[in-house]
């Protein structure tokens, strides 16, 4: 029996990195506590409002 093992160790270090900037720049942006917890949730999903963004600007 064979096994296995796709990892995607690069992309995920990217994200996390990138999920961290995020983090520190939303939340310093913020104004009130719920601002930071609204920036918090936008940092979780910030590579859609990339791809959106991208999209956007190339017409597609």
């Amino acid at each position: 029996m064979s096994r296995e093992i796709h990892g995607s160790g690069p992309a995920s270090a990217v994200y996390g990195l990138g999920f961290i900037g995020a983090v520190i720049y939303f939340i310093f942006q913020a104004t009130s506590f719920w601002m930071g917890v609204l920036g918090f949730l936008k940092a979780i999903v910030w590579p859609a409002f990339l791809v959106y963004e991208l999209f956007k600007y190339l017409g597609i």
